[in-house]
C-alpha cells in the first residue's frame, strides 16, 4: 500500500516539540484541517478521545497511533510527527515515552476497509528496525515520507530448510493494531532465530493468515499473543503452548519463540501442554467468564425489551389493549416475541456463553442445558451464573480427562462431549447445585420485595455508585447483572433504580459544559454536546472521554449525584420491568400506587435532581482547579 498518497508533506512534522500528548493530537488535526481532510477539527478531536478512553493506542518501540472515525473527515489521511523530546502516552501496560506520532483520520465508511489497512501497513512497517531508524532519522518532510514508503530488506533472509515451525495466534480486543503489530515482531523475530514461524491475525477483519492443517502437524510450539478468547482453539490441541498478553511480542518476540521451543513436547496427541506461568488466577477466569456470557446476553435483552416495550406502547397510545391480550394476533405475536427473548432464552444464553468462555464450543450445549434446568427450577438469573460456570469446568475436565486416538475426533466433539456435558451439568443443575441456588434466589428475591424505608435508599444508593463507578466498566456491569437477575425474578424495582441513574453522568457532561464552557476543554464541550442524547437512550459510555480527562473531580461527582437518584427511585418504590428502553420507560413504569403520571414525573425528576446536584459539585471541583492551576484549559493558555 503506498502510504503517500493519504498524507502530504504539509501534514509532517520533523522533530516537533509538543507540550503534552493533547497539544500534539490538536496540532495535527489542525494540520489535517489546513489541507481540507477534516472539515469540523473540534468534532474530529471528540472521536479521537473517545478512542483514547477506550483503550492505549501507543503500541510500543516509541510509536503512537491515535485514530478517530468521524463524519467529520472528508477522505482517510493522517498526519506524521517525530519528536526531540518524548512524550508519555498510555500503552497496553502502563504509560510509555512515545517519539514518533501517526494522526489517522478515517471517514465511517470506510471504518472497516480503508482504516485497517492503513492502520495494518503503518504498524506492520514501522515494527521493522531499520524503516523506523530511517525515518526517526529524516531531516525533512520528504526523507519521511520516502522512509516511511520503503521497504527493508533487513530480514528477508531465507529461512533454513530443516527449521523448526512456530505457529502463533495474534489477537486484541480491538483487533487491529496491536493484532499486527505482535505478528510482525513474531516473523521478524523467527527470521532472525531462523525458525518458521507461522502468524494467523484474529482481527477485526476475522481471521487473516489461517494456519493449514500442514503447518499444524509441523508445529513444535504455539504461541498465543491475545487479549481475548482465541478462535477455534480446539484446532492447537496436542501442540505445546504458551499464552501471553498481546504486546508481549513487541518487547521479547524472540525469548517468547526460544521459550516456546523449549517447552516439552506432548506426550498426547491432542491434548496441549499448559503453560504454567500463564495460568489465570481464579478470580479474575471467573471475572472474565461473568463479563462474557453478559455480553452475549445484553444484545438478545436489548433487542426482546425494546420489542416488548413497543409492543406495550402500542397497546397504550392506540388503543389496542384487545390485540395485545387476544392470543394469536399480531400484537400478541410480539409481546410473545419479546417477552420469550426475555423471559425463556436470557437464561439459556447467559448460562451457555459463560461456559463457553471457560472450555470453549464443547462448553456450549451442556451451558444452554444448564441454563434450561435453571428455568425449570426457578433458580433464575443467579442460577445461569451458576449453571454456566458448572457447565465450562465440567467440560474442561472432561476435554482433559476423556480422550480418544484423533480418528474419534468427530465421535468427541458431535456426540460424547455433548451427551456427557448435558448429562453432567443438567443432573448437577436440576438435582444436586440447584435447588440450594433456587432458595437462595427466591430467598434474595422475598428480601428485594420486602425492601422499604431506609434499606431501600441505601440499596437505591449503592446501584447509584456502583452504575456511575466505572462508566460501563465491570463494576457497572456487575450492577446491571443483579439489576437484570432481579428483573428475572419478579422484583422491578432495582432495574427501575439503575434506568434512572444511567442519565446523570450523560446529563451532567451536557449540563456542566454548557453552564460554564471556559471550565472545559474544547474536546469536553464537543462530546457535552451530545451525551444529553446517549442519556435518553441510557448509556454512560459517553462521558467517559471526559472522566478519563479529570477521573477524580468527574467520577466523584457522578457518584454524588447518582447515589441521590438511585436513594430517590428506591424510595418510591418504582419498578421497571422492560430492560433497554431509555426514556420510552416513562410509559413501561409499575407505579407502586403513585399513578403513572406521578411515578413518570419522579422517576425523570429524580435524575434531574442527580444531574443538577453532580453538576454543581463538578463546576465548584473543577473551578476551584483551574484557579490553582491544577487543570489547564484551552482559555486559560491562550
Amino acid at each position: 500500500m503506498n502510504l503517500t498518497t493519504l498524507t502530504h508533506t504539509s501534514a509532517v512534522c520533523v522533530q516537533a516539540h509538543y507540550a503534552s500528548r493533547d497539544e500534539a493530537i490538536r496540532q495535527l488535526t489542525m494540520r489535517l484541517v489546513a489541507l481540507g481532510k477534516i472539515t469540523d477539527g473540534d468534532a474530529f478531536l471528540a472521536e479521537v478521545y473517545r478512542r483514547e478512553s477506550q483503550g492505549p493506542t501507543a503500541l510500543g518501540e516509541g510509536l503512537a497511533v491515535p485514530h478517530g472515525k468521524s463524519s467529520a473527515v472528508n477522505e482517510a489521511a493522517f498526519a506524521v510527527a517525530t519528536l526531540r523530546e518524548p512524550l508519555e502516552w498510555e500503552g497496553v501496560d502502563g504509560p510509555e515515552q512515545v517519539e514518533l506520532i501517526v494522526l489517522l483520520a478515517i471517514p465511517p465508511a470506510e471504518a472497516g476497509s480503508t482504516h485497517i489497512q492503513v492502520l495494518t501497513a503503518l504498524t506492520s512497517r514501522l515494527a521493522d528496525d531499520v524503516l523506523r531508524e530511517r525515518v526517526m532519522a529524516a531531516e525533512t518532510a520528504e526523507d519521511l515520507l520516502d522512509a516511511l514508503n520503503g521497504v527493508s530488506k533487513e530480514d528477508e533472509a531465507d529461512t533454513p530448510v530443516n527449521a523448526p515451525t512456530v505457529v502463533c495466534v495474534t489477537a486484541c480486543p480491538a483487533g487491529i493494531a496491536h493484532t499486527y503489530m505482535a505478528a510482525e515482531y513474531l516473523e521478524k523475530a523467527g527470521r532472525k532465530l531462523g525458525v518458521n514461524v507461522v502468524v494467523e491475525k484474529q482481527g477485526a477483519n476475522g481471521i487473516e493468515g489461517r494456519i493449514t492443517a500442514q503447518q499444524l502437524q509441523e508445529a513444535k510450539a504455539c504461541i498465543f499473543a491475545a487479549e481475548v478468547a482465541i478462535k477455534e482453539s480446539e484446532r492447537f490441541q496436542g501442540i505445546p503452548a504458551i499464552s501471553v498478553p498481546v504486546a508481549e511480542p513487541l518487547r521479547h518476540a524472540e525469548a517468547l519463540i526460544e521459550r516456546a521451543l523449549a517447552l516439552k513436547p506432548s506426550t498426547d496427541a491432542r491434548y496441549a501442554q499448559a503453560d504454567t506461568e500463564t495460568k489465570k488466577r481464579v478470580k479474575t477466569e471467573l471475572k472474565q467468564a461473568l463479563l462474557s456470557g453478559i455480553s452475549f446476553a445484553v444484545p438478545l435483552i436489548v433487542a426482546g425489551g425494546t420489542v416488548l416495550a413497543v409492543s406495550v406502547l402500542l397497546a397504550q397510545i392506540l388503543g389496542l389493549q384487545h390485540l395485545f391480550d387476544q392470543e394469536n394476533s399480531w400484537l400478541w405475536m410480539y409481546r410473545k416475541l419479546g417477552g420469550g427473548m426475555l423471559g425463556i432464552l436470557m437464561v439459556p444464553v447467559l448460562s451457555a456463553y459463560t461456559a463457553y468462555s471457560l472450555a470453549d464450543k464443547p462448553a456450549l450445549t451442556p451451558g444452554f442445558a444448564a441454563g434450561l434446568a435453571a428455568n425449570m427450577i426457578g433458580s433464575g438469573f443467579l442460577g445461569a451464573i451458576v449453571g454456566g460456570l458448572i457447565a465450562g469446568y465440567l467440560m474442561r475436565w472432561v476435554k482433559k480427562h476423556i480422550r480418544l486416538s484423533s480418528r474419534y475426533n468427530g465421535f468427541l466433539t458431535f456426540y460424547l462431549y455433548p451427551v456427557i456435558g448435558v448429562l453432567g451439568a443438567g443432573s448437577l443443575m436440576l438435582f444436586v447445585i440447584g435447588e440450594p441456588v433456587a432458595w437462595l434466589n427466591n430467598t434474595l428475591t422475598v428480601w428485594l420485595n420486602g425492601l422499604s424505608g431506609a434499606n431501600a435508599l441505601l440499596l437505591g444508593a449503592i446501584l447509584g455508585f456502583m452504575c456511575s463507578f466505572d462508566l460501563g466498566g465491570p463494576v457497572n456491569k456487575a450492577s446491571y447483572a443483579f439489576c437484570l437477575g432481579a428483573m428475572a425474578n419478579g422484583v422491578y424495582g432495582p432495574y427501575a433504580i439503575f434506568a434512572s441513574v444511567k442519565m446523570v453522568s450523560a446529563f451532567t457532561v451536557t449540563a456542566s459544559t454548557m453552564l460554564a464552557p471556559k471550565l472545559f476543554k474544547s474536546f469536553e464541550i464537543e462530546t457535552g454536546k451530545s451525551t444529553w442524547l446517549l442519556g435518553l437512550a441510557g448509556i454512560t459510555e459517553g462521558a467517559i472521554p471526559m472522566a478519563i480527562e479529570d477521573p477524580l473531580r468527574v467520577i466523584g461527582s457522578f457518584v454524588l449525584g447518582s447515589m441521590v437518584t438511585g436513594a430517590a427511585v428506591g424510595a418510591m418504590g418504582i419498578g421497571l420491568s422492560t430492560p433497554g428502553a431509555g426514556i420510552f420507560s416513562l410509559f413501561l413504569l409499575h407505579d407502586a400506587g403513585l399513578g403513572g403520571v406521578v411515578a413518570a414525573a419522579g422517576w425523570f425528576g429524580a435524575a434531574l435532581v442527580g444531574t443538577a446536584i453532580s453538576t454543581l459539585v463538578l463546576l465548584l471541583w473543577r473551578r476551584q482547579a483551574v484557579k490553582k492551576g491544577n487543570y489547564v484549559t484551552e482559555d486559560a493558555l491562550s
